[in-house]
C-alpha cells in the first residue's frame, strides 16, 4: 500500500510539474495584450478633419487666429467661398490656442498666374511654433517650387535654412497642396539649457520630405539656428513680403499628441 501511494503521489508531482511547464512557456497568448484599448476616432472624410481633431479653419470664419501684430485683435485675412486668403498688408496671423506636440493638416494653393522667381513666387511660411512676433519661432517653408530654382534649404516643405526636403513633390500653381507634419516640441531644463531638440516629420502631399529630423534652433534668416527656452507656442502663418500675388489656405486642423 504504500508502494502504490508513493507512485500515486510521485505521478501527481509530474502531472503538476508538466502543467506548470506548459503555463510558462512561450505561446501566442503570451505576448498579447489587451488593455488598456485604444481610443475610437473617426477618421477624416474628404475635408473632414478626424473626430478628435481641433480645427483651426474650416472655410467659415478665423475664430482660431489673431493678428501676431497684436494677439488681442482678430485675424484680417480674407476668408471667402471656403477659402482663406493672405492679407499681405495685415501682417502674420497666429493661432489663439498653445500648443506642444501635436499633427497638424493644412492645404495650400499658390495662384495659377503666380509671377516671379526663387523666394519671389508664392512665398509663406508655416510657423510649427511661433515664439514671438515677425517670424520668431520654427519655420517650415510654403512656396512655389514646381519648376523653380532656389536654395534646396528655402524651397518648399524645407526646415528654413536647416534642412532640405528629402524630394521635390510640388504640384503646379492653382493646384492645392497639402503638408501633414508631425511636430515634437523642444524640451527645456530649468537653467533654460536644452533637454531635448524640437523633432519633425513630415510629409508633402503625401510622400515623405521630413524624416524624424532634429533642429538646430529657432529659424534664422540670417546666421546659424539656436535655441532659446519657452513653453507651448502658437502656430503662425506668415504674410511674406515679396511681389507676387498672395495665396490661400483650406482645411486646417490639429491633433494634440
Amino acid at each position: 500500500m504504500i508502494a502504490k501511494n508513493l507512485f500515486i503521489t510521485t505521478g501527481l508531482l509530474v502531472s503538476i510539474a508538466s502543467s506548470a511547464q506548459n503555463v510558462t512557456a512561450d505561446t501566442p497568448e503570451k505576448t498579447e495584450v489587451w488593455s488598456p484599448v485604444p481610443k475610437v476616432v473617426t477618421p477624416a472624410n474628404n475635408n473632414n478633419a478626424p473626430s478628435d481633431a481641433i480645427v483651426l479653419f474650416d472655410g467659415k470664419n478665423l475664430d482660431e487666429w489673431v493678428s501676431t501684430n497684436n494677439i488681442k485683435m482678430p485675424a484680417a485675412w480674407k476668408v471667402d467661398d471656403g477659402i482663406l486668403t493672405v492679407d499681405k498688408t495685415k501682417g502674420n496671423i497666429q493661432t489663439k490656442k498653445l500648443f506642444s506636440d501635436y499633427q497638424l493638416h493644412i492645404e495650400w494653393r499658390v495662384p495659377a498666374n503666380i509671377a516671379g522667381t526663387g523666394q519671389a513666387r508664392g512665398n509663406s511660411g508655416l510657423f510649427l511654433a511661433s515664439t514671438g512676433g515677425g517670424d520668431a519661432g520654427y519655420e517650415m517653408q510654403i512656396l512655389d517650387s514646381y519648376q523653380n530654382a532656389t536654395y534646396v534649404n528655402g524651397q518648399a516643405a524645407s526646415i528654413y535654412k536647416q534642412f532640405a526636403p528629402l524630394v521635390n513633390a510640388s504640384r503646379k500653381p492653382g493646384e492645392w497642396q497639402v503638408y501633414d507634419v508631425i511636430w515634437t516640441a523642444p524640451r527645456f531644463n530649468e537653467d533654460g539649457s536644452l533637454k531635448s531638440a524640437a523633432r519633425v516629420t513630415a510629409f508633402h502631399n503625401g510622400v515623405l520630405v521630413q524624416n524624424n529630423v532634429e533642429l538646430k534652433g529657432e529659424t534664422r534668416y540670417i546666421g546659424t539656428p539656436y535655441y532659446k527656452k519657452h513653453g507651448a507656442c502658437p502656430i503662425k502663418l506668415q504674410a511674406h513680403g515679396d511681389k507676387s500675388e498672395p495665396l490661400s489656405f483650406r482645411n486646417i486642423w490639429i491633433r494634440e499628441l
